[in-house]
């Protein structure tokens, strides 16, 4: 039995939008209906639009891009010790006392740790030695689990199916999302449960890239694309639930919090104070708008 919450998980259908009057998922249905285009190609194009010009990127002197696992093992460190999210429950409908998990991009495992409880084995698949590493010191002691280091779909030739497949957070990396979804399902003997933010994750800066840059940074894609996606790519009907996450992990660690979000804004050390105050003065967001997408799986064996 499990210690934690694991209540039924609402579903949503309806399209994500702000309150009150016409939000942007809706003018772009809307504008979709009158010049149809293709899911795969409004999400290819739409994260296109967030590339940082080149002559901002060269000032930055790191990498915008990095991401510090110290973050995502806390992340999964918080999952393990907190109530089940609708990821979790959703996962759980379907997963068998004995099951095998499959986690794409499974970072410290914050999608998957948590089933732990009752699954046999956990794949974890990852780019990053750094990130699977944190993963298994997680693990220890909790699931056998199966490491391999490797970016999605390329690594779908080295694991089996499994009777769940969870990817995380990961979405928005991904252009060729529909060649992705496809992979996951086939992977999926029951289920494939896919989480996201409810917009782009680094929407939350826009203000502080007008602000340093006098850039404007797009606002979509958005969740409601990825499961358009999803929809097209498969065939295959999708369950949408929407849910209040946790705070920006950024927001908890003080100076490193201050440094990550520095880089990710191509700013050099020397403005690190400025960047504090600023953030001091603003009231931030608080829980992040999450996403959970779940469709059935096509995995044979």
């Amino acid at each position: 039995m499990f210690s934690r919450e694991t209540a039924a998980v609402p579903r949503v259908t309806v399209p994500l939008r702000r309150p009150g009057g016409r939000g942007p998922s809706r003018l772009r249905a809307r504008k979709r209906r009158m010049n149809p285009v293709r899911a795969q190609d409004y999400w290819t194009e739409s994260l296109a639009r967030w590339a940082i010009p080149p002559e901002i990127l060269e000032q930055g002197g790191e990498s915008p891009w990095a991401l510090p696992p110290w973050a995502f093992a806390e992340s999964a460190r918080l999952a393990l010790s907190q109530p089940l999210t609708p990821t979790h429950l959703l996962a759980l409908e379907v997963l068998p006392p004995g099951g095998h998990v499959l986690d794409v991009g499974a970072g410290a495992g914050a999608a998957s740790l948590p089933l732990s409880e009752r699954a046999a084995e956990i794949v974890a698949v990852d780019q990053s030695r750094e990130m699977l590493r944190e993963f298994s010191d997680l693990a220890a002691e909790r699931v056998p689990v199966v490491t391999i280091e490797g970016t999605w779909p390329e690594a779908a030739g080295m694991v089996a199916v499994a009777d769940v497949v969870v990817c995380a957070n990961v979405a928005y990396n991904v252009p060729a999302l529909g060649d992705f979804v496809v992979a996951l399902t086939q992977k999926a003997r029951a289920k494939v449960v896919m989480e996201l933010t409810g917009a782009h994750p680094q929407s939350s800066l826009n203000w502080l890239w007008k602000h340093f840059w006098d850039l404007n940074r797009p606002e979509v894609p958005t969740a409601d694309d990825a499961a358009a996606v999803v929809r097209e790519a498969t065939g295959l009907e999708v369950t949408v639930v929407a849910w209040p996450g946790r705070e920006p992990l950024a927001d908890r660690f003080g100076d490193e919090g201050v440094a990550w979000i520095r880089r990710r804004l191509c700013l050099p050390p020397s403005r690190d104070e400025e960047l504090a105050q600023l953030l001091r003065s603003q009231d931030r967001p608080g829980r992040t708008a999450m996403v959970t997408l779940a469709w059935a799986g096509r995995g044979q064996g």
